[in-house]
């Protein structure tokens, strides 16, 4: 009668998780950075831009008036000067931490995109100018038009929302800007400390006869 014994056969190996984990840690922090740079940028120049023009009635003529983004409201760039500290506050902190200053960053950019889409059916800032260049209170501005700028903003502020929604999600993957950490948020290990040569090795004795020096002497 013949026996078969049985020989384990070798399964393989599941593939490591932790490469596809940290291209996509990389893939995220890339696409946080440039959406937060981005936005922030967008949304600062397309504040000083121009958002509204119309005319002002002045001595039986018109005066035509324009009003840019800071003029109509100072928010959406205040707001972007926060989200650009926030984005660079994320790399700085951990845990939870990351987490606050991550919905900071997200914060700020809502706050910056809603604001700058209100302004962009606003007269008041035209109706002071207006006022201010005719010397009556009461003038308002007519033939009123709004420019483009207002959403380009807010588009600016959209972009800081979805870079702080990406800290939020991903965040805690990301490195931090620590000597003591590498890449992946893994403490280094340190150097050993240098001890002293021994001057008995043969090595050393040479080095001391090379110096011209007496290794037999005592010190």
């Amino acid at each position: 009668m013949e026996y078969v014994s049985a020989v384990p056969v070798p399964q393989p190996r599941a593939r490591a998780a932790s490469a596809p984990d940290s291209a996509g840690s990389r893939r995220s922090l890339a696409a946080g950075l440039l959406l937060g740079a981005a936005g922030a940028t967008a949304v600062l120049l397309a504040s000083g831009q121009t958002w509204a023009e119309g005319v002002a009635a002045v001595g039986g003529g018109t005066l035509p008036l324009s009003a840019d983004g800071q003029d109509v409201t100072g928010v959406p760039a205040a707001l972007a000067v926060v989200g650009l500290a926030a984005l660079v506050a994320v790399f700085a902190v951990r845990g939870g931490g990351r987490k606050l200053v991550a919905g900071l960053l997200a914060l700020s950019g809502l706050g910056a995109g809603l604001s700058a889409y209100a302004g962009a059916s606003d007269s008041a800032a035209l109706d002071e100018r207006a006022a201010e260049t005719t010397g009556n209170t009461s003038a308002t501005i007519d033939a009123l038009s709004h420019t483009a700028w207002p959403y380009v903003t807010a588009a600016g502020g959209l972009l800081i929302l979805l870079a702080g929604l990406l800290a939020l999600r991903y965040g805690s993957r990301w490195p931090t800007m620590s000597g003591r950490y590498e890449r992946d948020g893994t403490p280094r290990p340190r150097k050993a400390p240098r001890t002293a040569p021994d001057p008995e090795r043969p090595e050393e004795l040479w080095k001391a006869l090379d110096r011209g020096e007496d290794p037999t002497r005592e010190a």
